[in-house]
């Protein structure tokens, strides 16, 4: 494109660049990406196929020019459907690490103030066994106070975890 182009309402050459560049860092997301995530992603098969190879390149200049014919693929399609889904995906990765500090937090809270918590954490998960809870809170302030490994606190996060459900905003309508 001239720049006259940029003049005719067309996209200036540094617009066409950065686009380029952006459509090659999310084929290098792609390569990146752990193959479960990746075979789940709606994409054509010569991307597809592209990303798998790259993905077993050891040469650097080799996985150069294939990031470099990825950028190229990347531009032919329609890469709306790859960066919707990389979007949706990183989306459900904040969401599960919010869930995540979340319950690190309950958990920690109520080893430490014990069971002053235990009706807030009954309010928030109604399905929770109270004398467990109780337990277990106790057994992770007898861990901490005589410096032994947090058995009990992990056993208490993962008690949280099985009654916290996998997508918050479904049940509760908050953003964790």
């Amino acid at each position: 494109m001239t720049e006259s182009n940029a003049k005719d309402g067309g996209p200036s050459k540094s617009q066409l660049k950065r686009e380029s560049a952006a459509l090659q860092k999310l084929g290098e997301q792609l390569i990146d990406m752990p193959q479960a995530r990746l075979l789940a992603i709606p994409m054509p098969d010569v991307l597809r196929e592209a990303v798998m190879t790259a993905r077993q390149m050891k040469s650097r200049r080799a996985l150069y020019r294939q990031r470099q014919y990825i950028g190229r693929l990347m531009r032919e399609i329609d890469a709306s459907g790859v960066q919707a889904a990389l979007a949706k995906e990183s989306a459900d990765q904040k969401q599960a690490a919010r869930r995540f500090h979340h319950l690190e937090t309950w958990r920690d809270r109520l080893v430490e103030q014990g069971d002053a918590l235990l009706g807030q954490l009954l309010e928030e998960f109604p399905g929770a066994d109270r004398q467990h809870v109780r337990q277990l809170v106790r057994l992770a302030q007898f861990e901490r106070a005589n410096d032994k490994p947090p058995a009990h606190a992990r056993s208490l996060f993962r008690y949280l975890q099985s009654l916290s459900p996998k997508t918050p905003d479904d049940q509760t309508g908050r953003d964790w």
